[in-house]
């Protein structure tokens, strides 16, 4: 098993297609332009993954005034990410990564560890993305109840 290896800030983005909640198949490449947050999470519907995503819904129509997009990445299949969408009023897209090429293109996939047991899965981390496609700040260690107030307060003072 390996350690997960993060992109850095001033890495270029991977690019990546992901559907929005209507099903429509959506590219990172349509973001060009403009700022957007990729943010990793271990599992749809478990306690943190939910306070995340709940935190970055609640500050969504900020997000939206500041014009960045905010995308949320787990190995979840996209029935999955439907309910979970639902269930929480869920208004950005989930992108499903069953293959791990996402998560291993930004380097977010390796080894963990929980209660003595190793095992590999996505390490809570986030990305925020300048208009060029370059990450403008890496986020590894993430608190999923601060998370989304800390990164809309980084985004306002660098863009």
């Amino acid at each position: 098993m390996k350690e997960p290896k993060p992109l850095s800030d001033g890495d270029t983005a991977p690019t990546f297609a992901y559907q929005d909640a209507a099903g429509e198949l959506l590219h990172t490449k349509d973001l060009s332009g403009r700022p957007y947050l990729v943010y990793f999470y271990p599992r749809d519907d478990t306690p943190g993954c939910t306070k995340e995503a709940c935190a970055f819904r609640d500050l969504f129509a900020e997000y939206e005034k500041a014009g960045i997009q905010v995308v949320g990445v787990s190995c979840d299949d996209e029935n999955s990410h439907s309910k979970f969408r639902k269930k929480y009023k869920i208004p950005f897209p989930l992108a499903s990564d069953l293959d791990h090429s996402i998560v291993e293109a930004f380097g977010v996939w390796g080894l963990k560890k929980f209660m003595g047991k190793e095992y590999e899965g996505i390490h809570r981390m986030s990305f925020l993305i300048g208009p060029d496609g370059k990450i403008i700040k890496s986020y590894p260690k993430v608190k999923p109840e601060q998370h989304a107030s800390q990164v809309l307060e980084d985004a306002l003072a660098t863009l």
